[in-house]
């Protein structure tokens, strides 16, 4: 059996926390620099984004039901 990863090989860097939420939010204008586009997908989970992308929609519906409810009488 193979070790998927020897260790004296480094690790890919993870992505941060405000890394995913940058490009949830660029994805979301539609604006993502080619850079960062590749980090993404060379560094990140898809299951972060996945996740993110939820949490982000989730909020964003949350926040015009709200703006709704207090322009409306």
């Amino acid at each position: 059996m193979s070790d998927p990863a020897p260790e004296n090989e480094p690790q890919a860097p993870r992505l941060s926390f405000w890394q995913v939420l940058g490009s949830t939010l660029a994805a979301a204008f539609g604006v993502q620099s080619s850079k960062n586009r590749e980090r993404d997908f060379t560094h990140g989970k898809a299951s972060h984004f996945i996740v993110m992308g939820i949490a982000f929609t989730a909020v964003f519906v949350l926040a015009v039901v709200a703006v709704v409810q207090m322009v409306l009488p």
